[in-house]
């Protein structure tokens, strides 16, 4: 499946999120890819999650000043 992503933060210890959406469709999503010595596993969150979460790691606040670019 072909995904379209923008990278939003690399953290130092090798974790990374990225704004996400699939080819064809209007859903955007943040998909986070954990390091390589955590499993290296990928999940998909919500954006309204993702937020709902404690706004306050530096992921995101990069999705706060992306969506604030937009305005």
């Amino acid at each position: 499946m072909d995904m379209r992503t923008r990278e939003l933060y690399r953290s130092s210890n090798g974790d990374e999120w990225f704004l996400a959406t699939e080819a064809g469709s209007e859903r955007v999503h943040v998909l986070h890819r954990a390091n390589i010595s955590s499993g290296g596993r990928e999940s998909r969150i919500g954006i309204g999650d993702f937020l709902g979460r404690g706004a306050s790691g530096p992921e995101h606040q990069e999705l706060l000043r992306l969506i604030a670019t937009l305005v």
